[in-house]
């Protein structure tokens, strides 16, 4: 998401301790999840600013019998919270708040993790180092805490499936070792990234090695991450799996399709393909079920019946546009604005990159002053 932390833009601690009890209040929350990242993580000033406004508002819930839970959900790495998480843990506890405990996010490890480790060894890596920095923080604020006091204050949350990172991949063998984990040890809490994620990638979504929001990137038949992590901890364990969402997207860089290169026309939201048209798109080639416009070929959630597109396989190296039917110029008359078209029309007109100049057209519907390459909602 392209924002910014509040307590980084919002340089007055009275105004933030507003705007923290907007949100309170609002929604009545009990607990609340301080997802401290990015230029955050280094800026003192907007901690100290957190710290002090959470706090008061804790005082208040407090004394009005409503008391407020706070969550951190931080970085980690095998070797436990970064230097830099330490630190805004140590400026919130010694600006007042009381901390529920510290969620780090296992996940995205990148070169920290050694090459032969799963997912799960580097996560629990990461909880046992992150155990024993919590208990020097809470003492060098002058609590001491013992062991299992300090396990609830600490809670998990892992990316199921492929993470960002390509190589890591988060399977259902590794839910099961965390749940078990999670179990042993008494953790206050696990959480995974994220519900609509935990499904297999539809047939036609040809790179699970490409994050997406909408599927895993793993082969789940009928499993499901929520439940294996959730099994027997006392939480809520899903019956079935989410409904598919209508959009999602890709968080790695897509292939840019080159028509030059491209056998069959680059798909286009604008267009309307019928059945057995084919397509181009994000280096594959795609044919078309039945007719359909503005459907992402590559949807990563929509599964058989359920998307108008056939994966028919990749574009290859050497692959040119097909030759297309021209006609000779003068043979359709040309499309003018002041004209009334009727149904089944024909007339030439300078297409999208789909259609050859000149390319002839026929009217679906009568029409007027709208040209054939106009996207829809624009004359």
């Amino acid at each position: 998401m392209n924002n910014n932390e509040l307590a980084v833009s919002c340089k007055d601690t009275k105004s933030l301790t507003g705007a923290y009890r907007q949100i309170v209040d609002r929604y009545d929350v009990a607990t609340v999840d301080l997802d401290v990242e990015g230029a955050a993580l280094g800026d003192i000033a907007a901690a100290d600013r957190r710290a002090q406004a959470v706090a008061a508002i804790q005082k208040e819930r407090k004394a009005s019998g409503k008391p407020l839970a706070v969550w951190l959900t931080l970085a980690a790495d095998p070797d436990g919270l970064t230097s830099q998480g330490q630190v805004i843990v140590a400026h919130t506890l010694a600006g007042g708040v009381e901390l529920e405990g510290v969620n780090i996010m296992t996940m995205d490890f990148g070169a920290s993790k050694p090459a032969a480790w799963s997912m799960s060894r580097a996560a629990e890596s990461a909880a046992d180092a992150a155990h024993g920095q919590l208990a020097a923080l809470y003492r060098n604020a002058g609590t001491d805490f013992g062991s299992e006091t300090l396990w609830r204050k600490l809670g998990l949350t892992v990316m199921v499936g492929q993470n960002d990172i390509a190589g890591e991949i988060f399977t259902l063998d590794d839910a099961a070792t965390m749940n078990s984990f999670v179990k042993d040890k008494g953790l206050g809490r696990l959480s995974m990234w994220s519900m609509n994620r935990d499904r297999t990638c539809s047939p036609n979504y040809p790179d699970v090695s490409k994050v997406s929001d909408g599927c895993s990137g793993v082969v789940q038949g009928s499993q499901l991450f929520s439940a294996t992590l959730a099994n027997d901890v006392g939480l809520p364990t899903p019956a079935v799996a989410p409904s598919p969402t209508a959009t999602a997207s890709i968080s790695a860089t897509p292939t840019t399709d080159d028509p030059a290169t491209s056998p069959y026309p680059v798909w286009s939201s604008y267009a309307a393909y019928t059945a057995a048209d084919r397509v181009v798109w994000h280096g594959s080639v795609y044919e078309a079920k039945w007719w359909t416009r503005a459907d992402v070929p590559d949807n990563p959630v929509l599964q058989g019946g359920a998307t108008p597109w056939k994966l028919v396989g990749p574009v290859l190296p050497g692959d040119r546009p097909s030759p297309k039917a021209t006609v000779p110029a003068g043979t359709f008359p040309a499309w003018a604005p002041e004209t009334i078209y009727h149904k089944a029309t024909e007339f030439s007109s300078k297409g999208p990159r789909s259609r050859p100049s000149g390319g002839p057209w026929e009217t679906a519907r009568k029409l007027q002053s709208r040209a054939p390459r106009t996207p829809p909602g624009q004359n």
